[in-house]
């Protein structure tokens, strides 16, 4: 039924990942094409409800990421608009986008994350009133794809990275570095359907490592015992479902030596590029070619269709 709509593919937009989100839109886009789909291509700005009537859009495939796209903002448009679209709602995604609140949900829900302090950008951050010493994890709250991320070894790095974290947001989280391989589990349909071990070129799977090819190794399965790669797959989905995520959802983790699967973040509307992760998890782990993940997730779109 989808297929008689006017699917508008939502990309680009305003924030700090605007280049992936015009390569994920780009791939969306033509992998809707290709299958029959009717649909076109928008950039998203702040004509966005505008365009959206202009085009007729009757379903909006999301491939939006970061601030204004993968944070509610478009989402609540969408619904105020009665247009149908990807992925989750918008309480879903504002706490997920939010790494403070998202932290604090799992933490209420028994799910493991890393100790750690928010900071406003008017307070003053030291060593001595931290509980945990180095290593330690320096990142913007409301930030993806790494941006404004920073690993401090040592008490003298610290001073720069709160600078480089306090220029995406003004607010930001001091966490404490957990030691263990990234694992990422890809959620389709409400369900696991794999889960990917990542190994990075550089220190931590920062920007370069998640968008230039060759700077990371992707290991599906993920190198995890049977009953440790399980436990894997069911954290994910329950900090899936801690947020109210619907549809489909990247988690990404670690995985310690004793066990413990720490989450990081859930990303709602995760990447699909020619490198992203879910399309690579969906293809070997549900054998989903890209084209038919997309369909998947177009046929599922958030709000019901009317006058079908």
């Amino acid at each position: 039924m989808i297929k008689s709509k006017k699917i508008g593919v939502l990309f680009g937009g305003l924030s700090a990942e605007r280049e992936v989100s015009l390569k994920s839109g780009t791939a969306v886009y033509q992998a809707l094409i290709a299958q029959g789909y009717n649909a076109v291509a928008i950039d998203v700005g702040r004509d966005l409800a505008d365009v959206l009537k202009r085009e007729g859009v009757e379903v909006a495939f999301i491939a939006l990421h970061g601030r204004y796209g993968e944070d509610g903002c478009v989402q609540g448009l969408l619904e105020l608009l009665q247009i149908p679209y990807t992925g989750s709602g918008v309480l879903a995604s504002a706490l997920a986008m939010h790494k403070l609140y998202s932290k604090q949900i799992f933490a209420a829900s028994n799910i493991l994350t890393a100790p750690f302090r928010c900071y406003r950008r008017d307070e003053i951050v030291t060593m001595g009133e931290l509980p945990f010493s180095v290593p330690l994890v320096v990142k913007p709250v409301q930030e993806g794809s790494s941006v404004g991320i920073s690993i401090v070894k040592e008490e003298s790095q610290l001073p720069q990275a709160l600078e480089m974290a306090f220029r995406h947001d003004d607010e930001i989280l001091v966490e404490q570095f957990i030691k263990g391989q990234e694992v990422q589990v890809g959620i389709l349909d409400n369900r696991p359907v794999g889960a990917i071990e990542i190994v990075p070129k550089n220190e931590f799977y920062d920007f370069e490592a998640k968008y230039t090819d060759g700077m990371a190794e992707h290991i599906f399965p993920a190198r995890l015992e049977k009953t440790l790669y399980e436990k894997a797959l069911q954290v994910g989905l329950a900090a899936h479902r801690s947020l109210g995520c619907t549809g489909y959802s990247r988690v990404d983790l670690l995985v310690t030596s004793a066990g413990d699967c720490y989450v990081l973040e859930v990303n709602t509307l995760p990447g699909m590029t020619a490198l992203s992760l879910l399309p690579e998890i969906a293809a070997k782990g549900a054998g989903l070619s890209f084209e038919a993940l997309v369909s998947r997730i177009i046929e599922s779109a958030a709000l019901s269709i009317k006058g079908n």
